[in-house]
This record gives structure tokens, sequence and C-alpha cells, in this order.
């Protein structure tokens, strides 16, 4: 965590259902007004203002000023890994508790293809993840990854740059635990290249106020051309 709190005043931060609806707003990696979080939150204006400051003030998210407007977003990759770990623990609980599947209230929509922060997680992000280590193009750990020679030369075929990024500290390639798939996909630099890469050439598109993706006609076809991944 970069924001230096105690674990228990971290916790206290997102233990909050609102809070805790604003930050699963933000996890798409978008910047989002108080206006708009607020009705995400089911909230009034003067309360999300109000949550808004505790999470600014805790490191949990920043903000910033355009023209009349504060936009809001998660203040690290790391805290976006932090949240996407705590739905899995939540799932995991809803699953023993319930006797039913792994995540009886995730919708198909968000199963299928959503963001994870800045990287694509759910059946497509895991079936990316696959589908690049079956190919020998990424060899995954359990902390982190590596693109091999051969996976150099097709990404940058397939134009996602794989040059480390000026002198981020985050890692280049790592595994995401997917909490609704229960496997790992693609974070780091490169899943989120992957990420923009597939709608910079329109084969996926992000949803408004969701973090839901839609698979366009053209992204199945490239999809399973690429990446081997059922059409």
């Amino acid at each position: 965590m970069s924001s230096g709190l105690p674990l228990s005043e971290v916790a206290a931060l997102v233990g909050d259902p609102s809070r805790a609806n604003i930050l699963e707003a933000l996890q798409d990696g978008r910047a989002l007004t108080a206006t708009e979080l607020a009705y995400l939150a089911g909230v009034s204006a003067a309360t999300a203002s109000e949550h808004l400051s505790k999470l600014v003030g805790g490191g949990l998210l920043a903000v910033r000023r355009q023209g009349r407007h504060r936009y809001y977003r998660l203040g690290s990759p790391e805290i976006g890994r932090m949240l996407e770990s705590m739905m899995v623990v939540a799932a995991g609980r809803a699953a023993s508790e319930t006797q039913r599947r792994a995540t009886p209230r995730i919708s198909p929509a968000l199963r299928e293809a959503r963001t994870c922060y800045d990287h694509l997680a759910g059946r497509l992000g895991v079936g990316l993840a696959d589908a690049l280590i079956v190919r020998g193009i990424v060899v995954l750990g359990e902390e982190a990854g590596e693109v091999t020679d051969s996976g150099r030369a097709w990404l940058a075929e397939f134009g996602v740059p794989i040059e480390r990024i000026g002198k981020t500290q985050r890692l280049f390639c790592r595994p995401c635990l997917d909490w609704s798939e229960r496997r790992p996909h693609l974070a780091g630099i490169l899943g989120a290249g992957l990420c923009r890469r597939c709608e910079d050439i329109g084969w996926i598109l992000r949803g408004h106020q969701t973090r839901a993706v839609t698979i366009t006609a053209d992204g199945r076809r490239g999809f399973a051309e690429a990446f081997g991944l059922p059409a």
C-alpha cells in the first residue's frame, strides 16, 4: 500500500459500504467526478463528498482538477490489486455460506469480460493469459512473469510495446488472481498494454459506468485468430 496507513485504518476506509462502492466503480482505471460517484454509490452529493475526502486523505484515491470539475481515480495500481484480492476473498466467503458456485452474484457481462484496474479480467482476461502461456509468449510465476524472446517478437507484431516505461516501479508482467474465474489473468505494464491495444483496434468497447467490456464482432474474430479463443 502506498498510503502509509496502519492496516486497521485501511480496512476501516474500505469497509464502509458506500466507500466500497466508490472504490469498486473506479476499478477500471477511469477517473470520475464526485457527481458520477455519488450516483454509482447510491448516496447524496454531500455524503459522497465526505467519503471522497476520507479516501483521498487516506491515499486510496487521487484527485485532479480539470476545468470546473475534480476527477477521482484509484491512488495506485497497488490499490487496484488490493481491491481485486479482497473481491476474491469476498467471493469465496459467499460461496461457503451459500454452498453455491464461487460467484453467485456476478453478472454474465462482468464474468465474460471486464477491466481490473487497467487490464482485462473475466473469462476474456484469463483466456488471453492462458493463450500467451501455452504459446510460449509469456512465462508466468507465482508473483511475476517474463516475456520470452519469441514472445517479444510476437507482441511487437501485435502492436504492444514491451519496453519498460521510464523509471516506474510497477512490475512489467505479473499474475492477478481473477475473483470470478479463480485463475490468473495478466496485470502489470504488459496487461495494461494488451488492454489498450485491444481497445485501440476496436476489439473491445468499454461500458459507461460499468467495468464490463463488450467484445465486438471484430474482436471475437480477432481473439479467435490471434489467441485461439472461442469465437
